[in-house]
């Protein structure tokens, strides 16, 4: 939290505009709010492709979960399966905090497997 936010606040509760109990609610929600984002900055997606014949490790591409959005939505150009609702529900869970293995998938044509992490 800004120091300039919670001086602020502070002067508000001097003049008479904010109670205690609402200033204290107001800093307690801003606290939150910026370990929220914070811990959004400090997780990553990864996407891991794996050649399904020799079991190699073809790539592995780690983005901030801030960026997940744009990154999932030009996936899902190149892997059709990943669109719509499908993308809309793993686009929530990301955003909800999950972590893990959140998808796998095979392209049989290419000979990879697919896989989605957030860590």
């Amino acid at each position: 939290m800004d120091s300039d936010e919670r001086d602020r606040i502070l002067q508000l509760v001097e003049g008479g505009q904010l109670s205690a109990n609402e200033a204290a609610r107001l800093l307690d929600a801003m606290a939150a709010s910026r370990r929220a984002s914070e811990r959004a900055r400090a997780r990553l997606v990864r996407v891991r492709v794996t050649d399904l014949q020799s079991g190699r490790q073809k790539a592995s591409v780690s983005i901030p979960v801030g960026l997940v959005n744009v990154g999932l939505r030009l996936g899902a150009r190149l892997a059709p399966q990943l669109s719509g609702s499908a993308l809309e529900t793993l686009l929530r869970h990301v955003q909800d905090g999950a972590s893990g293995r959140l998808l796998e998938w095979q392209d049989l044509e290419e000979g990879e497997r697919v896989e989605l992490f957030v860590e």
